[in-house]
C-alpha cells in the first residue's frame, strides 16, 4: 500500500493536479482499496485542522500582508541602510540585514523577498549591481523569513509533532542569524571582487532620523515575541495582537494604507490561508493512512537497517528535506515528511524541537532551489529576469545555506540553547 500511496501522489502531481487535491486523493484511494468507510475522509480533514494552534496561521499571514503592502518595509530598509550602507557594497549587506529585520514581522519567505526586493532592487540597479546577483541575494535572504520567528511553518510543525510553538520560535533565532551572517560574508566578498560602490556616508543624524521613522515597525517583533516569551499571551493570541498592531500602525500611525486597500489585502490573505488550511486538512487523510499502514516505522526500519551511523542518517534526512522543499510547497512537505521522520529521529534520540528547526531550515533552502522555488519566482518577477538566469546566480548561496543546515544539524546546542529558558 505504501507504493500505491506514494505512486498515486507522484502521478497526480506529474499530471498537474493541485498538491492539496493530490494529497487527499492518494490517501482516499488507499482507503477505498482497503475498504475503509469513506466517512473517514471528512472526519480526518476536520480533525486535522481542529486545533487552537492553527488559529495563528491566518492571523500571521494577514499581519505580514499588511506590513508588506504598506511602506513599513521601506522604513526598515532606510534604517538598516543608515548604519550599514556606508560599507563597500553596503546595499547588498542591507538586503540581508533588512530581510532579517522584516523576518521578525512577516513570518513568510515570499513576503520577505517581495518587501525587500521592491524596496532595494531599483536602487541596486542604479548603483551598478548585477541584476541577477541582486535578485538571487534577495531571494536567498528572503528564506530567513520562515526561520526567524514568527514563522507559519513552525506553527504547522508544532501542531504535527505536538511541540511548543514558543520553543520553536525562540530556537529559530540562532539558525536565522547564522544564515544572515554567512550571506553577509558572501555579499562582502562579492562586493570587493566586483568593486561595488559604497552608499551614503555614515551619519548619526540619519540613523536617528530613520530610527524615529521606523520605530513603530521595529517595535512589532518586540511586542509579538516579547508577549509570547513572557507568557502574556499564547502564540495564537500573539498572532491576533500582531494584526491589531499592524492595522493601527499602517492606518493610523504611518497612514501608508487606506481603508480601501484593506479589501484587497484581506482577500489575498484569505486565499493564502485557504490554500494552507486545505493542504493541512487533506494531509489528515494522508497522515492517517501513513499511520494505519505503519509506513513511518517501515521507512525508519529500512533506513536504520542500511546504517546505524547517526551522522550519515541525519545527512540523508537533510538531503531529503531540501529535495522535498525543491519540488513541493513548504506546508505540503511538512505534513508529508514530519510523520514519516518522527519515529526515526526519536529512535536516534534527536530532540523534536531541534528536528523542527532542521525541517524548517531545510525547507527554507528548498524555497530558492529550482524548479519549485517560490522566493526565486518572486525575485525574478520583481527583477524581470528569467528563472534560468537567477538560478545560476543563486547556486553558490544555496551551498552556503546548506552549510548552515549541516551546522545546526550536527551542533544541536545552537538550536536548543535558547529554548531551555522557555517553559
Amino acid at each position: 500500500m505504501a507504493l500505491i500511496l506514494f505512486g498515486a501522489f507522484v502521478l497526480l502531481i506529474l499530471i498537474g493536479m493541485p498538491i492539496a487535491i493530490a494529497i487527499g486523493l492518494s490517501g482516499s484511494l488507499v482507503l477505498t482499496l482497503r475498504h475503509f468507510p469513506l466517512m473517514l475522509v471528512p472526519q480526518r480533514m476536520f480533525a486535522s485542522i481542529d486545533t487552537f494552534a492553527l488559529v495563528a496561521v491566518p492571523f500571521f499571514i494577514l499581519a505580514g500582508d499588511i506590513f508588506a503592502k504598506g511602506r513599513i518595509s521601506h522604513r526598515l530598509v532606510d534604517f538598516v541602510d543608515s548604519f550599514l550602507g556606508f560599507i563597500k557594497g553596503g546595499l547588498s549587506i542591507v538586503v540581508v540585514a533588512g530581510a532579517m529585520f522584516f523576518a521578525g514581522i512577516s513570518g513568510s519567505a515570499a513576503a520577505d523577498t517581495a518587501a525587500i526586493g521592491a524596496s532595494l532592487l531599483p536602487e541596486m540597479k542604479l548603483k551598478g549591481y548585477h541584476v541577477d546577483y541582486s535578485a538571487a541575494l534577495m531571494a536567498t535572504a528572503g528564506t530567513i523569513g520562515v526561520v526567524i520567528p514568527p514563522s507559519v511553518p513552525m506553527i504547522i510543525y508544532a501542531m504535527l509533532a505536538d511541540q511548543s510553538v514558543a520553543k520553536l520560535f525562540i530556537g529559530g533565532f540562532i539558525p536565522g542569524i547564522l544564515m544572515g551572517i554567512i550571506l553577509i560574508a558572501a555579499a562582502l566578498y562579492v562586493a570587493h571582487r566586483r568593486n561595488y560602490p559604497k552608499g551614503a556616508p555614515f551619519s548619526p543624524k540619519r540613523i536617528w532620523r530613520t530610527f524615529r521613522s521606523s520605530f513603530f515597525a521595529l517595535l512589532t517583533p518586540v511586542i509579538i515575541l516579547g508577549g509570547i516569551f513572557s507568557g502574556v499571551f499564547t502564540p495564537s493570541e500573539a498572532a491576533a495582537v500582531a494584526v491589531d498592531y499592524a492595522l493601527i500602525v499602517a492606518l493610523l500611525v504611518y497612514r501608508d494604507l487606506s481603508w480601501k486597500d484593506l479589501y484587497g489585502i484581506f482577500a489575498a490573505s484569505a486565499m493564502t490561508t485557504a490554500l494552507v488550511m486545505l493542504i493541512i486538512s487533506t494531509s489528515g487523510i494522508f497522515s492517517w493512512v501513513l499511520a494505519s499502514e505503519r509506513i513511518p516505522q517501515l521507512v525508519a526500519g529500512k533506513l536504520l537497517g542500511l546504517t546505524h551511523n547517526k551522522i550519515l542518517i541525519l545527512l540523508i534526512i537533510d538531503l531529503i528535506i531540501v529535495a522535498a522543499g525543491t519540488f513541493m510547497e513548504t506546508a505540503s512537505a511538512l505534513v508529508i515528511l514530519t510523520p514519516v521522520f518522527l519515529p526515526m529521529v526519536e529512535a536516534l534520540h534527536v530532540n523534536l524541537v531541534h528536528f523542527g528547526l532542521i525541517m524548517v531550515t531545510g525547507l527554507a533552502i528548498g524555497m530558492v532551489t529550482p524548479p519549485v522555488a517560490i522566493c526565486l519566482y518572486v525575485a525574478s518577477s520583481i527583477a524581470r529576469i528569467s528563472l534560468e538566469r537567477i538560478s545560476r546566480a543563486v547556486l553558490p548561496m544555496v551551498i552556503l545555506l546548506f552549510m548552515v543546515l549541516l551546522l545546526i544539524t550536527y551542533v544541536p546546542q545552537l538550536v536548543l540553547l535558547l529554548p531551555r529558558f522557555v517553559k
